[in-house]
């Protein structure tokens, strides 16, 4: 547990929805202390006037620089991260940042698809659980996933990643369905009831975010990718969940229990991942840190279809993110999450 008898943990910019979230699950974990919420807008005003579901009664406060408890978890806007982890780490504090700030290697694909600069160096540990666990237990810091990316890389990874000899995947068509807490909690005219009750629209085709994130993970890069890959997201009038649905050629036919068997192999492990028989729907994994796949098809061409369902705001955002600090611990990295 590194030195901790029972670590105190807070949370900047917890007045959003993933914060929100992040809130629920530290205030019920067993083995560690909700310090202090901090929020800019909100400061003063109580989680239950924002979150009245919220079995916790406590106050947002203002950041002011100065963090006493062990571990920080940072749920703010893209950018804003970046200006206050350096001197969080310089203090020894444990850091889990939900933003994208960090996960991305190559500066200059992060200008591209963040639309601002970083440092060459600002980077920390990559934290998805299923493929680098023993990273993140050596961490004191991390970038959690994000949530399009957790959904697809799962979906992806035991094809790509795991050594065959039989198949080589060739090209991902991939498309995914968001609920609208997503796009987090500011107010914008396109995401108001009347615009998106009975409507579903893509949008960022092709320049999402969270594509450089899934190559560089998936051991190339949107630069030079090693194999075709388009990513179409779309957001529906949901409030929370998201479903994928990958598209894949591989170079050689491969049967659907063959490629069902290696997802099964490749997670055995993983807590948190359910390879399904049936096609997985948002009701299987609305509040909880699962996500359920399935291996929909194999055509004699090569084709393979995958599906893919998680809770973006728990496996995508703050549940992984309590996941990885779990791990970081040496805790049971299911510790407070069933």
């Amino acid at each position: 547990m590194r030195g901790y008898k029972q670590p105190t943990v807070s949370v900047i910019g917890a007045s959003g929805y993933s914060g929100a979230e992040l809130t629920k699950i530290l205030a019920r974990h067993p083995s560690v202390k909700l310090d202090k919420l901090y929020a800019f807008s909100q400061a003063g005003k109580k989680t239950t006037d924002l979150y009245p579901w919220l079995a916790v009664d406590m106050t947002y406060e203002a950041y002011d620089g100065e963090f006493d408890s062990d571990i920080c978890f940072l749920t703010l806007p893209h950018g804003e991260a970046l200006k206050l982890v350096p001197d969080l780490r310089n203090a020894g504090k444990m850091v889990i940042d939900l933003s994208g700030d960090f996960r991305l290697k190559n500066a200059e694909e992060h200008l591209r698809f963040y639309g601002r600069e970083k440092p060459d160096d600002a980077c920390m540990t990559y934290a998805m659980p299923e493929l680098f666990h023993e990273e993140i237990r050596n961490a004191t810091a991390v970038s959690n996933p994000g949530c399009y990316a957790t959904s697809i890389i799962l979906g992806l990874a035991p094809l790509i990643l795991k050594p065959q000899d039989s198949a080589k995947v060739n090209t991902v068509c991939c498309s995914g369905i968001s609920g609208i807490s997503g796009a987090g909690k500011t107010a914008k005219t396109e995401l108001s009831f009347s615009e998106m009750n009975d409507n579903i629209r893509a949008y960022k085709v092709a320049r999402h975010q969270h594509t450089p994130e899934i190559l560089q993970t998936l051991g190339t890069s949107a630069t030079e990718p090693s194999f075709g890959f388009t990513f179409t997201p779309m957001i529906a009038p949901l409030t929370r969940g998201i479903y994928t649905i990958l598209n894949i050629a591989l170079d050689k036919h491969l049967p659907v229990s063959e490629i069902t068997e290696l997802y099964r192999s490749f997670y055995i492990s993983a807590p948190f991942v359910r390879v399904r028989e049936m096609p997985p729907e948002i009701l299987h994994v609305a509040h909880t840190n699962f996500c359920d796949i399935h291996v929909a098809e194999s055509g004699k061409d090569g084709s393979v279809v995958v599906i893919t369902a998680i809770d973006n705001l728990v496996k995508g955002a703050a549940g992984q993110a309590v996941q990885n600090m779990n791990i970081m611990l040496g805790y049971d990295e299911a510790l407070g999450l069933t």
